[in-house]
């Protein structure tokens, strides 16, 4: 059991309401800050006790920072917690946030989990989570439930909008003019789901290259670059064939269809 499963489970203060497998998922990714003097941002501030518990988990010197719709959470501001009263949804309201709190070490989304206020949450507050930062999202099971605006697979949800990270992490190897290079593939270092979460934690990147060292351990019956792709065939039958195939694959491929040939 860690500290903040302990915390939880020991808590007289405020109240705390939390599906119990996020512990876990809050220690995995947050304990390397213990210590460290991190500005924390929780959206969702409620009856207060979860800012508690990031004071206690984080120690001396850590700031954190609530944000809520509702205005009486500014009575449960205390020394080293502070609370901003506005919808996440609001973008203008955002804006005007990042103008008045540092640039924060870890975003945490546990606001009003509907589809709006988590999309536009995550938009506008990317860019001020720090270089090396983290942010979570939690609750991302109302991607599924109605009255949040949720059912499976359907557009503008939460889950589908997360979706597309993995496609942005890998854009570097986009061969096509749908997937580019943006913000995201060159800030975010690694993405993690969970049942009703996503973590993404930050880090400058650059295009990637691949390696090699050591020596062959034998010669390859069929020769091919460093990426197992073959080099085209000598004859002019062969070369055919994969011209064709590979027209069909280009086709395939504007449709989403699976490959096509051998």
């Amino acid at each position: 059991m860690n500290f903040l499963e302990s915390y939880f489970n020991d808590n007289t203060k405020r109240l705390i309401h939390k599906w119990r497998h996020y512990f876990e998922v809050y220690e995995n990714h947050f304990a390397r800050y213990r210590g460290k003097k991190p500005v924390v941002l929780e959206i969702g501030v409620s009856q207060g006790g979860s800012l508690q518990m990031w004071k206690s988990y984080f120690g001396e010197g850590c700031t954190i920072i609530g944000l809520d719709i509702d205005p009486e959470c500014k009575k449960l501001e205390e020394p080293g917690v502070h609370v901003h009263i506005g919808s996440q949804s609001d973008r203008n309201f955002l804006r005007d946030l990042k103008k008045k709190i540092p640039k924060v070490d870890i975003l945490i989304d546990d606001g009003g989990h509907t589809m709006e206020q988590q999309i536009v949450s995550f938009e506008e507050l990317y860019d001020h989570i720090k270089d090396d930062g983290v942010y979570l999202c939690e609750d991302m099971h109302t991607s599924y439930w109605i009255a949040f605006g949720g059912g499976h697979r359907r557009r503008g949800t939460m889950i589908e909008y997360s979706k597309h990270f993995i496609d942005d992490i890998n854009a570097w190897h986009s061969e096509q003019p749908s997937l580019t290079v943006n913000d995201f593939t060159r800030s975010a270092h690694s993405v993690h789901f969970y049942d009703s979460m996503v973590v993404v934690h930050k880090r400058k990147m650059e295009k990637p290259y691949t390696v090699q060292s050591g020596n062959l351990s034998f010669i390859p019956q069929v020769e091919t670059d460093i990426m197992g792709r073959k080099p085209p065939a000598q004859s002019l039958g062969k070369r055919a064939k994969e011209s064709f195939y590979y027209r069909m694959n280009r086709l395939a491929r504007f449709f989403k269809l699976p490959h096509v040939g051998p």
